[in-house]
């Protein structure tokens, strides 16, 4: 019974990736069809006429999870967004200043506020209207008392471009 179940998945899995295969076709070459990644530098310029390969090339990508490491990270022939350096950077902002943004979000002004602000390159002409907002939402970016950095400045962004 067990060798059936072995066999049966291989089998699934062999169907699923030729399948794949022939539906990532040859059109383009393989960089331009499955990114960056460790699949990518190990068929380097081979995978560019087979679908096949372009199959295994992708499959390795996302299997190990290298891709995403290589975007954020600048390795694997990735190259990092321009914007990531700054995100970055607020990020380790709101994590060390939590409680001081908290504070100055409430009161609608304050230092934090203006250095959070910057890092989130809003125009110094828009940022009244910018921390209003944030004053007029703050249930909305401060869910509960124990609120994670990701969900802060996800709310933010959400808060931030409502009209």
């Amino acid at each position: 019974m067990k060798k059936l179940v072995v066999v049966a998945v291989l089998s699934v899995l062999f169907v699923f990736v030729v399948s794949s295969a022939f539906a990532a076709g040859a059109t383009g070459t393989a960089r331009s069809n499955v990114g960056c990644g460790l699949g990518t530098m190990l068929f380097q310029n081979n995978a560019d006429q087979s679908s096949l390969l372009q199959a295994f090339q992708a499959t390795t990508n996302a299997t190990l999870g290298n891709q995403t490491f290589g975007v954020t990270s600048g390795t694997s022939e990735c190259k990092q967004p321009t914007k990531f350096v700054s995100n970055e950077r607020l990020n380790e902002f709101v994590v060390a200043n939590m409680d001081n943004l908290a504070k100055d979000i409430a009161r609608g002004h304050g230092e934090t506020l203006e250095a959070f602000a910057d890092l989130m390159q809003v125009p110094s002409e828009k940022r009244p209207e910018f921390y209003q907002k944030l004053q007029s939402s703050f249930a909305k970016i401060f869910t509960s008392e124990n609120v994670v950095l990701a969900n802060v400045v996800d709310n933010v962004a959400v808060v931030s471009s409502t009209k």
